[in-house]
């Protein structure tokens, strides 16, 4: 587990999924929590013995994994049949604020990816943390829970916050990433949904993988 610091925020990075963790004078906020046997909660005991809360940006396993080290987590509510019963949840909602450290949150709801998908934005840093929503890919789109249509219209609705977004921190790949990255996901999501990408056979996954300009997907 790579951890480094960007900005006041502690970035954990196990090489395939991310987390943030945030420090104020009193609490602590863990955005994600990883898979299951990365034990995130050993790497954040080694920073901080402060109070956490977990908020998750959304709920696939590689975000929820380490919830049974934390007990309970803040998560919208499309996302709340994906967290273990024995997880206290809390619902998070579009327009409410998450204040961590020097940072305050705004959150929007930005389903597609998972019906319960969530962006958090610092306009006053111009900071977005966009879970798995906005990266260079491949950006997971097939299974019962997706949403191409879905996911096209969040994207827009980000779109409209460009001007007070000038980072993007994307849960996996490369970070930072500028607001750009927005209308690329948009571009290559239209592509794919009208037929015009070349799809080939995932040597694993039930899947094909999609190359476009700039983002490749998994549909």
């Amino acid at each position: 587990m790579q951890v480094s610091l960007y900005n006041d925020i502690f970035i954990l990075d196990d090489g395939e999924v991310r987390e943030f963790l945030f420090l104020s004078r009193t609490t602590a906020l863990m955005i994600d929590t990883g898979f299951p046997g990365t034990h995130i909660i050993d790497v954040v005991r080694r920073i901080t013995s402060l109070p956490i809360t977990v908020l998750l940006t959304h709920g696939d396993g590689d975000h929820r994994g380490g919830l049974c080290d934390f007990e309970e987590c803040y998560v919208h509510e499309r996302d709340k049949n994906l967290i273990p019963s024995d997880v206290q949840t809390y619902n998070i909602r579009q327009g409410e604020y998450i204040r961590a450290g020097k940072y305050c949150f705004e959150v929007i709801e930005i389903p597609g990816h998972t019906p319960g998908s969530i962006a958090l934005l610092d306009r006053r840093h111009k900071l977005l943390i966009s879970g798995d929503t906005i990266q260079k890919g491949p950006i997971y789109m097939f299974g019962d829970r997706r949403d191409l249509n879905m996911y096209i219209r969040s994207l827009k609705k980000l779109w409209k916050e460009k001007d007070d977004i000038d980072v993007i921190l994307p849960s996996h790949h490369e970070y930072p990433l500028s607001h750009e990255y927005i209308e690329y996901c948009i571009e290559d999501a239209i592509a794919l949904k009208n037929g015009e990408l070349q799809g080939t056979l995932h040597p694993r996954l039930p899947c094909k993988e999609y190359k476009g300009k700039y983002i490749s997907f998994y549909a």
